[in-house]
């Protein structure tokens, strides 16, 4: 008996039909047992890490890690101790883009400029600009409900909550995202879409893992939750007819005049991992920024409208946030369209990851921050007020430059 095929079988019939891997192609195809056949081969064996784990073979030779990389003169003249805070946060990548100019560097030794870090949930943000674009193409409507595009979900704690709900973080679902509780839904999310080994009855995919979920559906207050993302994606792919990832490609990633392409997790059906999946170089991810703080346009042209941009740097509802981790420091903070908004005096608005990701974004100073970390756990008060503090005492030193 072929398990794979029947496997295949009931994931369609379950969830319907997804987007092809490739232009042409059959929903589902190629597969573990069909890559290496003809036509399939004709894509996959150009893309296969889109199928099969894959290694890296270093241009640098492991055995000699590069030295740190450190560019900091422009801030330690305020900030002496910079260095040393950055190195005590687990930091192995930081930048400031102020305008056009990358003001201070720094690179932990074995990491390099041109090395792609995993953004962990900043992958959110890029997701959400994405989102952006199709609305102001007119291809997503915010308002509409999710199951008018993915029908799919019909019957999900996604069945009757909008667009714009999803998009805003606002929808009660039984979700635990505890990243270190091995019963929670966060967990079962990753191994579905391939991060953590499988167990038995866990969903097929990340489709299927999105079907499974329930919860009172009430919209209105805050719950972040990153099955969210995924969902935005999978709308993205229903709208576009193309993978998220070449949606991701197209929409956003082409315009910034990017040095290196980036990458994203896929899962056994060749979904992206929207919420938590992109990796790319410190210096790319500024652009994201730069294009945010230059109202939505890039150097290859408009990624999202300024009436876009606007609704992100002015904040999202005050009332719906109600996560004390994020009120405790910013007391007017709020999130909206997969950002969160800090509403402190500077207007400082950034997306996210655990273990300390960051891409900040300081208004008064025209100025971006980039903060790729590694913290030893994943979403502590403590870290992410270390994170803060130096997000924070950069961006006012920059007022005196």
């Amino acid at each position: 008996m072929n398990t794979h095929s029947d496997t295949d079988s009931q994931r369609r019939s379950t969830t319907g039909p997804h987007p092809a891997r490739y232009p042409g192609g059959a929903p589902g195809e190629p597969n573990l047992d069909s890559w290496q056949e003809a036509p399939q081969n004709r894509w996959a064996f150009s893309h296969l890490g889109e199928i099969l784990p894959t290694a890296v073979i270093p241009r640098r030779s492991p055995a000699a890690p590069s030295e740190a990389t450190v560019r900091l003169d422009s801030l330690t003249p305020r900030l002496p101790d910079l260095q040393q805070r950055l190195e005590q946060s687990y930091t192995d990548a930081f930048l400031v883009l102020r305008g056009g100019e990358v003001l201070a560097e720094y690179y932990r030794a074995g990491f390099a400029p041109d090395d792609r870090h995993l953004l962990m949930s900043v992958s959110k943000s890029l997701c959400g600009t994405v989102v952006g674009a199709l609305v102001d193409e007119g291809r997503i409507d915010p308002a509409r409900p999710v199951t008018e595009y993915v029908p799919e979900l019909e019957g999900s704690v996604y069945d009757g909550p909008s667009v714009q709900q999803v998009l805003d973080m606002e929808v009660a679902i039984d979700y635990s995202e505890d990243y270190v509780d091995p019963a929670s839904e966060v967990q079962t999310h990753d191994r579905s879409a391939g991060w953590r080994s499988r167990r038995d009855g866990d969903p097929a995919d990340t489709y299927e893992f999105l079907t499974t979920l329930r919860g009172s559906g009430a919209t209105g207050e805050f719950q972040y939750c990153s099955a969210n993302t995924d969902v935005l994606a999978w709308i993205i792919e229903r709208v576009t007819g193309l993978r998220y990832a070449e949606a991701l490609s197209i929409h956003l990633w082409a315009k910034l005049d990017a040095d290196r392409d980036a990458t994203i997790t896929v899962d056994t059906t060749g979904f992206g991992f929207a919420n938590g999946g992109v990796s790319c170089t410190a210096r790319d991810l500024a652009r994201v920024g730069r294009m945010m703080l230059d109202g939505g346009h890039a150097p290859g042209g408009r990624v999202v409208s300024e009436t876009w941009v606007r609704s992100i740097m002015e904040g999202g509802s005050r009332e719906a946030m109600t996560y004390e981790g994020f009120t405790g420091t910013f007391p007017d903070g709020s999130y909206t369209r997969q950002w969160w908004c800090t509403g402190n005096e500077r207007g400082n608005v950034s997306g996210i990851g655990i273990h300390g990701q960051n891409l900040w974004l300081d208004p008064p100073t025209d100025s971006v921050i980039v903060k790729l970390s590694s913290w030893p756990e994943p979403d502590t008060d403590h870290w992410h007020g270390v994170q803060n503090d130096v997000l924070l005492d950069v961006s006012r030193a920059l007022d005196a430059m």
